[in-house]
């Protein structure tokens, strides 16, 4: 008997702490973000009206790697993260590159969430963690066939990762997770008594 394992579904993984000095790269990032949540009024104001638990730089700034330099400094290592994860999903991109398209700030207070989402204007969307208190809030993946399975039966305790619907994966400070755009994903109520703060990203083809 033979079972094939088809239509992957990869998430990358990798670790800001090879950098020369990761925690003063560390202590400066969220330095920057929480900087940001308090000159940021238009920020704060979006996070008000649309019930974000926290702050956001998602829906007022667009230039963090020219406003900040330690978010260049960022930029520069998640271009080569996506350039290899690029390389390991066979992405032909037909002359075009990978180009850093969004980048923004989440710096989510305790019992605050993020719920189901997708990134449809992207080829590659993924997150790079900067504090991580404990309780702090998992990223959690869902099977993307999901919908379509109207009748299966629910999957044992023990199941393997790559048959579960769901999968949680626990962030440290310095890791950096990234996925294919498409894969919905949320971020669960943040448990911890401190804020979770992190920094996501998008990556269009162009």
């Amino acid at each position: 008997m033979t079972v094939r394992q088809l239509f992957a579904t990869p998430v990358y993984q990798a670790s800001l702490t090879t950098h020369r000095s990761f925690e003063n790269f560390r202590a400066e990032l969220e330095a920057t973000c929480h900087m940001l949540a308090q000159e940021d009024a238009a920020g704060r104001a979006w996070c008000k009206a649309h019930g974000y638990g926290g702050y956001t730089s998602y829906a007022s700034l667009d230039d963090l790697p020219r406003r900040a330099s330690v978010f260049g400094e960022l930029k520069t290592i998640l271009d080569r993260h996506a350039k290899a994860f690029a390389a390991e999903l066979a992405f032909d991109l037909k002359g075009g590159r990978l180009v850093l398209d969004s980048f923004w700030v989440n710096i989510l207070k305790p019992g605050a969430a993020h719920s189901g989402h997708v990134h449809p204007h992207s080829v590659l969307s993924g997150t790079a963690y900067v504090t991580t208190p404990k309780g702090a809030s998992a990223l959690k993946l869902e099977d993307p066939r999901l919908p379509l399975m109207m009748a299966a039966p629910p999957r044992s305790p023990d199941a393997p990762e790559e048959t579960r619907p769901f999968v949680y994966l626990q962030p440290e400070p310095g890791t950096v997770l990234m996925w294919e755009s498409w894969l919905r994903h949320e971020v669960p109520a943040n448990a911890a008594k401190a804020e979770r703060i992190s920094i996501s990203f998008n990556y269009a083809w162009r």
